[in-house]
């Protein structure tokens, strides 16, 4: 046992032994007014004989009558005005008092603390963020309304991260004012029939009212941190728009879609494209690409579907056309014409922010209440010796490739990495990917990172784990890329083409931010609050630009508040809401994931249950060819409550919403089990883990009473 569990028992053994204490000898009995008045003379005869010791001894009582948290403050506060005096009995209760609670506050840190915020640190995380930037505040406003009982108040802190001086501190000033009155009133002692006649109703108002004067003074604080944030600037008396966006990706459509939905008049500026990179270098020319990299891939192994004699060619151009025929189909979803057709003034051209509520474009300056920024990502282009010059491709401009290079070397081993990686090498490609990391798919659990490793190889995709490239050489014979292992030692893979996958890095320059001061974070990213705000009330960001997620559906979340937040605030405000974040990788087998990895689940110390069933059992994914991949579900231990999920398998993206939906809405395995599931689906896996994770959890001792019940029943 070590001695911080030891110390943790002594400290409960100690609070438990001074409650039975209390109980034993009933000493709630000396609490009461009528054993006050009983005893008041004898007890003023003592201070005035002793009043060092006397105070001494009231101050211990009532110290650890707050610290045990106890009934009887209130009586032994009249009994410190009646024998004290207004003056030292304020002192000698405000002191006390505040030191008990300290006492109880400290010992509910120490056993609690660390337990609550590992298991419920995820819940508790804005609480957090709101208690270390406006703790004292709360606290102040909770002790000054004495309707509030101070013992929870003491325990509820105890969790947060609040600063014990700063409890300290907050505490006595917040509960000085009821001390006063409590004091003042022992002088009085003859005129109370109980400790309930000094609080009428009117002074429980004016209690409440003044506990409302912290809140009004951080009101107050902020309007003037919000007025010198704007010194300077001068705010136009009327605004061209209600809404301007910056950038037309998937953030800035949404929030112009919803801006000009409840007829705000909004301006949607774009210096590029409509759709920005998803429709047109991302998310739809990828998918295009992977259609056709797939179905070549099954004409090759088709004599695993039975086809024996099948044969395609692929001709790159021809795939481009493809690709760009899909982009023109799917455009008028982000349609210039179709945002002025919903009253959004579309303006082409670069973006500036002259000042908080003025952005200029080309000659012209807007008026705006709001700004939102989503001016999205683009691709990381490292710093590498040689890399200029070099055939060096990205996820943006790969697109417009003249041919299909014959040696394709990717470098990164992301999501954006293996998904170009594996299309290409179907594509007839040969492909190298190098990853620094030790694995590829970093963010999900190293069994799933070791099942796409073997199938990339399986395909003939060469791995090179654990290496850093170099630098970049080209000479008579052609260009290659230099890489390292740990150790140092170097080698060489000759490329035809080098395709950059290494992430995606927030557009934050030519905007106007850094002459306004908005702040950026330690990736790049412009920085928000949970309402998506810049440091500028006005100004807000969403999608690629603002994190932490870097995904399309994300950005239209993020835009759906930061456009409400733009048009309402400061009436009403709404905090983007990460509980429960889904994505998919679109390799073969798909990788889909909600809530919490395995590893991730350790790392936070979370109590957990893993349940795994194979796509190898599923006859939908057998009767496909199909039949490899698992779904594992991680659930709280002894619970159905699902914290992850992680499915790797065919169109394990289309089966991952079904768990997004439990997890939003808080329903469990059971939920799930109990759901009819078409046959043959692929969607019937959930259903089957869900059914595992019962048989691990089966009633074993009514499962035995149902077997000696049929039993008798046979005769």
């Amino acid at each position: 046992m070590t001695s911080k569990l030891l110390l943790r028992l002594l400290i409960l053994l100690l609070f438990a032994a001074g409650i039975a204490l209390f109980l034993v000898l009933d000493l709630a009995q000396y609490l009461s007014m009528e054993a006050l008045r009983q005893q008041r003379d004898d007890l003023l005869a003592f201070t005035e004989q002793n009043l060092v010791l006397a105070v001494a001894i009231f101050m211990l009582v009532y110290i650890a009558m707050a610290a045990l948290s106890v009934p009887g403050a209130a009586i032994l506060t009249l009994a410190g005005g009646a024998l004290f005096g207004v003056l030292a009995g304020t002192v000698a209760v405000s002191f006390a008092s505040t030191i008990g609670a300290t006492l109880v506050f400290l010992a509910a840190r120490f056993l609690f603390r660390d337990f609550i915020q590992k298991r419920f640190g995820r819940r508790l995380a804005a609480i957090n963020r709101g208690v270390e930037r406006d703790g004292a505040f709360y606290l102040l406003a909770l002790r000054l309304v004495p309707a509030f009982p101070f013992w929870m108040i003491n325990l509820v802190m105890a969790l947060t991260p609040i600063r014990t001086w700063t409890f300290f501190w907050v505490s006595q000033l917040g509960m000085l004012p009821a001390t006063v009155v409590y004091v003042n009133a022992g002088t009085q002692l003859a005129r109370i029939d109980s400790a309930g006649d000094i609080l009428s109703p009117g002074l429980i108002g004016a209690f409440v009212l003044l506990g409302l004067l912290p809140l009004i003074l951080r009101w107050i604080l902020r309007l003037l941190e919000r007025r010198k944030m704007y010194k300077g600037y001068q705010r136009p008396r009327r605004f061209d728009y209600n809404l301007v966006v910056i950038g037309a990706g998937a953030a800035g459509l949404v929030s112009s879609y919803i801006g000009a939905t409840v007829g705000a008049r909004v301006a949607l500026i774009e210096k590029h494209q409509m759709g920005g990179d998803c429709l047109n270098t991302g998310c739809v020319p990828s998918k295009a690409l992977i259609r056709t990299a797939r179905l070549m891939a099954d004409v090759r192994d088709g004599e695993r579907l039975g086809v024996s004699a099948a044969s395609a060619r692929i001709h790159w151009p021809d795939v481009q056309a493809r690709i760009r025929r899909i982009i023109k189909k799917i455009e008028p979803h982000d349609s210039r014409e179709r945002y002025e057709g919903m009253g959004v003034e579309v303006i082409e051209g670069e973006a500036r922010l002259i000042d908080p509520w003025t952005v200029q474009v080309g000659e012209r300056r807007l008026t705006t209440r709001a700004v939102v920024l989503a001016t999205g990502a683009q691709p990381i282009v490292p710093d590498l010796p040689g890399l200029e010059g070099a055939d060096v491709v990205t996820s943006d401009t790969l697109w417009d490739m003249p041919d299909l290079p014959e040696r394709l070397v990717v470098l990164g081993g992301g999501p954006i990495g293996c998904e170009l990686a594996q299309a290409f090498a179907r594509l007839g490609c040969r492909v190298s990917l190098i990853e620094m990391g030790e694995r590829l798919l970093s963010r999900e659990d190293s069994e799933v990172s070791e099942l796409m490793a073997e199938r990339f190889q399986a395909e003939g995709i060469e791995l090179h784990l654990g290496r850093r490239a170099v630098r970049v050489e080209k000479d008579a014979q052609g260009s290659r890329l230099v890489c390292a292992g740990e150790d140092g030692t170097e080698h060489t893979l000759p490329f035809d083409r080098l395709l950059l996958a290494l992430g995606r890095r927030s557009r934050t320059s030519g905007f106007g931010l850094e002459a306004l001061g908005v702040a950026l974070d330690d990736s790049g990213r412009i920085e928000a609050d949970g309402l998506q705000r810049t440091r500028f009330p006005n100004i807000y960001v969403c999608g690629d630009a603002a994190g932490p997620y870097q995904f399309t559906h994300v950005a239209a979340h993020q835009a759906w508040s930061a456009a409400v937040n733009a048009l309402i605030s400061p009436f009403w405000s709404f905090k983007t809401d990460y509980r429960v974040i889904p994505w998919v990788t679109f390799t073969d087998p798909e990788v889909a994931r909600v809530g919490l990895s395995e590893s991730e689940a350790r790392e936070r110390d979370e109590e957990f249950e893993v349940t795994r069933y194979g796509l190898d059992d599923l006859d939908r994914a057998i009767a496909d060819s199909a039949d490899h991949g698992l779904v594992k579900v991680l659930t709280r231990k002894g619970s159905d409550r699902i914290l992850g999920v992680t499915l790797v398998g065919a169109h394990a993206g289309e089966m991952l919403p079904e768990f997004v939906l439990a997890m939003k809405h808080g329903l469990g395995l059971n939920k799930l089990l109990g759901t009819i599931h078409v046959y043959p689906t692929f969607s019937e896996a959930n259903k089957y883990v869900a059914g595992e994770w019962k048989k691990a959890h089966k009633p074993e001792a009514a499962l035995k009473m149902a077997r000696r019940f049929f039993k008798w029943r046979r005769g």
